[in-house]
């Protein structure tokens, strides 16, 4: 593919995402994160996943056999190695010591493209079929009471900071369950996020406290309604979520058939649940990037994070980190810098 000038690039970009898989634990979420990156690679769609979950079954789900799944190469393994790829030479990042999960990109950072060969990638990123995967890593015995998963969550929250999506890409990430997703930006870094909820009480009320703390960082959230099984189903969701509700999927012969460990062509998907997946993409697609307030989020909540432990660990004050001339987009793969972020430093 040719590109012929930063216009062209831009307006290729423009259906390039990176989509969120949230919701109760237990509502399938993994589940359909699987289902929805099968099902854009079956549609011959370039898809990284990334498992960002503290229980990680997305390779699982993907169809990679248990055995292979506990050997993939951990982001919260190598994130020294993460952090030194991303910094480059940008002046603004003393050292590696100095960068945190939050650093938000400046000129001179490194940035990714979702489904480039790179080192980075290289190291961390295997082939599931025809799904690109990255795993965050179990959180293990030795990390039980002098760790916070959080900490190997930050991989991914780097790794998003830096990403400017290619044409045609998708990223599918599937998040840690219910609110532990609040407990750093990374729920800030997508430009859909799919709400998986079960026709229940319990399911619902998470919905209503992610929606609540989402909505006031103007994150876009949709609902998609799991293991339904009649009318009465639908009708309980939609009077709850809405019109938040997208779609709903049936309960699934098929994922039952994987969930004892027979993962058949994605093909075999009921027609119905099919359908829902497309209509999930078609949403996906119509989403329209903005660069501008995805860089200010950044760099809001690196602010929140150096003045509340960030400073402090480091000993150097991180605010200085923040290039305020520089926002993420297709224009800085090759020109640089276009507008400046309305953030205040402090």
């Amino acid at each position: 593919m040719t590109i012929n000038s930063v216009s062209d690039l831009r307006s290729r970009l423009e259906y390039a995402v990176k989509v969120a898989f949230v919701g109760k634990g237990g509502s399938g979420k993994t589940t359909l994160a699987a289902l929805f990156a099968r099902y854009l690679a079956d549609q011959g769609q370039p898809v990284l996943a990334i498992d960002a979950d503290i229980n990680q079954h997305l390779a699982v789900a993907l169809g990679m056999p248990e055995e292979e799944a506990v050997l993939l190469p951990a982001m919260g393994d190598h994130l020294r190695e993460i952090k030194e790829y991303l910094r480059g030479n940008n002046p603004r990042i003393s050292s590696v010591d100095a960068m945190v999960k939050t650093t938000p990109p400046g000129r001179g950072s490194r940035l990714l493209r979702g489904l480039e060969d790179n080192p980075l990638f290289d190291l961390l990123v295997r082939r599931v079929g025809d799904v690109r995967l990255a795993v965050t890593g179990p959180f293990a015995d030795q990390d039980l009471g002098v760790a916070c998963y959080h900490s190997k969550v930050g991989a991914v929250e780097l790794l998003l900071n830096h990403m400017v999506d290619g044409p045609g890409e998708y990223v599918v990430v599937d998040m840690t369950a219910g609110a532990d997703s609040f407990a750093s930006g990374l729920f800030t870094r997508f430009d859909l996020t799919f709400l998986v909820c079960e026709p229940t009480i319990r399911s619902v009320g998470v919905y209503r406290q992610y929606v609540g703390y989402a909505r006031d960082f103007n994150v876009r959230v949709v609902v998609v309604g799991n293991k339904v099984e009649d009318p009465d189903d639908e009708a309980f969701l939609r009077e709850h979520v809405g019109s938040d509700l997208l779609v709903c999927l049936n309960r699934s012969g098929f994922v039952r058939a994987a969930e004892r460990g027979r993962v058949e062509p994605i093909t075999a998907l009921e027609p119905e649940n099919r359908a829902a997946l497309e209509h999930m993409r078609q949403t996906v697609d119509g989403v329209q990037k903005d660069w501008v307030t995805y860089t200010r989020q950044a760099v809001e909540f690196h602010l929140r994070n150096a003045a509340a432990w960030g400073n402090q660990r480091t000993g150097q004050d991180l605010s200085s980190q923040v290039d305020p001339d520089f926002v993420l987009g297709p224009d800085t793969l090759s020109t640089g810098p276009v507008t400046a972020v309305d953030v205040t430093i402090s």
